[in-house]
C-alpha cells in the first residue's frame, strides 16, 4: 500500500488532495495543527510546524509520497530537513506568483523566479513560495514535483475571490451591478478539485519537474458575461475606470472592499501563463460554465447576502454607483 503524508491536509485544497489519495487506495496521515477536522479514515498527527520537534511522529517511517503546500519558506525548510531521506517523492503546491515578475505574456516555467525570501526578511508571498521552491529541490532534486496554480475556484472557496461574480450577479437580479472597466485585464482560473486531481496524478506517476496549473488565459469581460449568464442577471452593468474605483478606496484582487479579480495595468502577463505542460501532462480543465455552475450552487447554499473575504458589500457597491450617477 502507498503511504502518503500531506502536511496540512485539512485545508480547502489539502482536504481535497488528501481525500483523493485516500480514493486511489493510499494509507494517509495528515500532519496539521489540529484546527480542522482530518478527512474521515485518515491518520491525524497533530503538530506545530512552527517547532523543532514538529515532525518527530512521522520521521520514523518512509513515504511513498509527502505533499506540502505552506506558504512558509522556514516550514518547507523544516519539513525537507527531516523527511527528504525517507521519502521516495515529494509534491509542493507552489503558485505562480512564485515567478519574479508578470510583464511576459505566455511565459512559461522557465521563467526567473522571485529572489529567495531569507530569514528574517519581512514575509512576502512570492518570495517565500520561491525560497520554498529552492528548499525542496535542494533537498530532493530529481524526485520533486513543482505545481505552480495560479487563481484557484470552485465550491467552498475560503479567499471568496472568484465567486463574488457570480454571487453578485445572482442577487442582484434585475438591479445595476458594478463593474471595473478595464480593457485588457484576462483571468486565468482552475478548478480546485481538477487541481486537487492533478497533484495525486503527478505524485502517483512520479512527475519531477516545475508545471503552471493554470487554466486558460481568458478576458475578465468573457469571464463576467458567462457568470451573468448563469447567474440570470437582467440588471445594467456599470462600468468605472481604475483610477475612479481606487480614488473611492475600493481594492485590487481580493480582500474587503475591493472588484475581485483585476490588477493594475502594469502587470500585462498576469492570468496568461503557458499551460501547455499542464495539459501534455494530461490536466484536466473543466470549461468555465462548470466552474460558475458549481460556484453558484456553493454560493447559493453559503448565503448570497453573506460576509464575505472579498469584494463590495452591496450597501458600498449602491453607493458607489449613486456616485457614478452624479
Amino acid at each position: 500500500m502507498t503511504d502518503v503524508l500531506i502536511l496540512g491536509g485539512t485545508g480547502w485544497l489539502s482536504g481535497r488532495i488528501a481525500r483523493r489519495w485516500q480514493d486511489a487506495g493510499a494509507a494517509v496521515t495528515v500532519l496539521a495543527r489540529g484546527a480542522r477536522d482530518a478527512p474521515r479514515g485518515t491518520r491525524l498527527v497533530r503538530a506545530d510546524r512552527g517547532r523543532d520537534d514538529a515532525y518527530a511522529a512521522v520521521a520514523d517511517r518512509e513515504w511513498d509520497e509527502v505533499v506540502d503546500i505552506s506558504s512558509s519558506a522556514a516550514h518547507v525548510r523544516g519539513a525537507t530537513a527531516a523527511l527528504a531521506e525517507r521519502t521516495r517523492h515529494w509534491t509542493y503546491v507552489s503558485s505562480v506568483s512564485a515567478y519574479a515578475t508578470d510583464d511576459t505574456a505566455g511565459a512559461d516555467e522557465a521563467a526567473p523566479l522571485a529572489a529567495a525570501a531569507q530569514p528574517g526578511d519581512p514575509y512576502d508571498y512570492r518570495r517565500e513560495k520561491a525560497a520554498a521552491e529552492q528548499a525542496v529541490r535542494a533537498t530532493l532534486g530529481h524526485r520533486a514535483a513543482v505545481v505552480r496554480p495560479g487563481l484557484i475556484a470552485g465550491p467552498g472557496d475560503p479567499t471568496d475571490r472568484f465567486g463574488y461574480w457570480v454571487a453578485r450577479f445572482a442577487a442582484a437580479a434585475d438591479e445595476p451591478v458594478l463593474i471595473p472597466d478595464v480593457p485588457g485585464a484576462r483571468v486565468q482560473a482552475i478548478d480546485v478539485d481538477d487541481l486537487a486531481d492533478f497533484v495525486v496524478e503527478a505524485g502517483r506517476a512520479r512527475f519531477t519537474g516545475a508545471v503552471n496549473a493554470v487554466g486558460d488565459s481568458l478576458p475578465l469581460e468573457a469571464v463576467l458575461a458567462a457568470a451573468r449568464s448563469i447567474a440570470g442577471h437582467t440588471g445594467a452593468l456599470v462600468p468605472a475606470s481604475a483610477p475612479w474605483l481606487a480614488s473611492r478606496g475600493v481594492g485590487y484582487w481580493a480582500g474587503e472592499r475591493s472588484l475581485p479579480l483585476w490588477l493594475p495595468e502594469d502587470m500585462p502577463g498576469f492570468a496568461t501563463r503557458s499551460n501547455a505542460a499542464y495539459r501534455l501532462l494530461g490536466g484536466r480543465l473543466r470549461p468555465l460554465e462548470e466552474v460558475l455552475r458549481r460556484v453558484l450552487a456553493d454560493e447559493r447554499e453559503r448565503g448570497l447576502d453573506r460576509s464575505r473575504s472579498a469584494g463590495l458589500t452591496r450597501a458600498d457597491e449602491r453607493e458607489l454607483l449613486d456616485a457614478l450617477a452624479e
